[in-house]
């Protein structure tokens, strides 16, 4: 039975899933990862660490599933988008990789846009401080030496790719995303380039979603038993693929993906670029679509945080499950507004902070997890009327990610946005 393999980086975890030919999952692994924060708005985490990760799912999957790594017929990458990587001669990371939610580089957005008058024509988006084309700048001004050492600059699945291949290629779905390029055309952007202060040979050729950009070394081949010469294809960053999983294929079709940030994304058959609000418009990785995106930065960040605050270590089924049962009352619970590192929609504000209102001699433990799962409802209520205020009408709204499994915060969601939520198998 032929079988495809699916890579994807997430911020907090690798996931290796192997898929049947009625995308059926046949077998999956993980290893997880961890952020660093040395200094107030920075986010950052080591490539090395992505590779280590990667390699361990794979090795699980070799252990648990040998015969299926040997059917596998190609590999999908997906992964975290945003994240600068700047790497060397010999391919080693000079830094380490600056994140999709690093907030160092608000100055240099209202830098680019006064270099680039028609930035948001060109890319899609007004200029926002977790983007790597203004995390690009702030290197140039910062850490110049690094920047001109770097042989290439890739997106942080792009990493896994050219350590599977050889190979140094992005996609142009997440490539559009880093405001380096034309997003109608799909093609590097010189006087972006030059406003960011990175040089065009730095930056790697663009594949399509779904053209193979290079074949598996024959060292992986032999440690996992793949087939000789495998397939890696283009693939495309999370927030596309999710949307690609959720069946959002054609237009005005949306999903909500719960994962560690919120993402609302509506695809459309028009380029139509954001103006502000914290909203963003990418190429999909369905050739012809467009995305329109809005982003809450704490989803399940947000859940984890107050996990560990209370002292809860099963987020992904205790501690909901006592939630849900308690049957608490909205009208019981502190306000959360939930900007724990910043916000994007519709705010577009790396500096803003997250806080409880509302707190009484009667808040328990359970309390404070379901008004962290209010506040990122009435959050995603933020992105679901900024799409509206762009003229983004939408047929369908799935809701997919580790988030969906909660039928409380799903249903959460639903209420907030008013319209029914399609999850796999039911509805909230």
């Amino acid at each position: 039975m032929t079988a495809l393999l699916g890579i994807d980086l997430g911020t907090s975890s690798v996931k290796a899933l192997l898929v049947g030919e009625r995308d059926n999952v046949l077998a999956e692994a993980s290893a997880s990862l961890a952020v660093s924060r040395p200094r107030p708005l920075w986010s950052e985490q080591d490539p090395d660490d992505w590779w280590r990760a990667t390699e361990a799912a794979l090795d699980r999957l070799a252990t648990s599933r040998p015969q299926m790594l040997a059917d596998v017929a190609g590999i999908g990458l997906s992964g975290q988008m945003l994240g600068v990587t700047l790497l060397d001669e010999r391919d080693r990371p000079l830094r380490p990789a600056i994140l999709w939610n690093d907030g160092r580089a608000n100055q240099e957005c209202r830098e680019l846009e006064r270099l680039v008058p028609d930035f948001a024509e060109i890319v899609g988006c007004r200029a926002m401080a977790g983007f790597p084309a203004p995390k690009l700048r702030w290197l140039r001004r910062h850490e110049p030496e690094r920047l001109d050492q770097a042989r290439v600059i890739l997106l942080p699945k792009d990493v896994v790719r050219l350590r599977l291949t050889g190979e140094t290629a992005t996609d142009a779905a997440d490539g559009s995303a880093t405001l380096l390029m034309r997003t109608q055309d799909g093609v590097w952007d010189p006087p972006l380039l030059a406003a960011s202060g990175v040089r065009r040979e730095q930056l790697p050729r663009i594949v399509r979603s779904t053209q193979i950009a290079g074949e598996l070394r024959p060292d992986w081949s032999l440690r996992w038993r793949l087939p000789a010469r495998t397939p890696v294809f283009g693939g495309a960053g999370d927030n596309m693929c999710g949307a690609v999983g959720a069946g959002v294929a054609g237009p005005r079709q949306a999903c909500i993906s719960l994962g560690t940030s919120g993402v609302y994304v509506r695809s459309d058959s028009r380029f139509l670029p954001a103006q502000g609000g914290g909203m963003h418009t990418h190429r999909h990785a369905v050739e012809g679509l467009f995305l329109q995106n809005g982003c809450i930065l704490s989803a399940g960040a947000a859940l984890n945080w107050v996990a560990l605050l209370i002292g809860e270590t099963d987020v992904g089924g205790g501690i909901l499950d006592e939630v849900e049962a308690a049957g608490i009352s909205p009208s019981e619970t502190p306000v959360f507004t939930p900007y724990l590192a910043g916000e994007r929609t519709p705010h577009d504000n790396p500096a803003l902070t997250a806080a409880f209102s509302g707190l009484t001699l009667s808040t328990t433990r359970l309390h404070l997890v379901q008004s962290v799962l209010e506040g990122t409802a009435l959050a995603l209520g933020d992105c679901h009327r900024a799409l509206a205020v762009a003229g983004s009408a939408v047929d369908r709204v799935r809701l997919v990610g580790g988030g969906s499994r909660s039928r409380l915060w799903a249903s959460l969601i639903a209420s907030e946005i008013g319209t029914p939520l399609e999850l796999p198998g039911t509805r909230a």
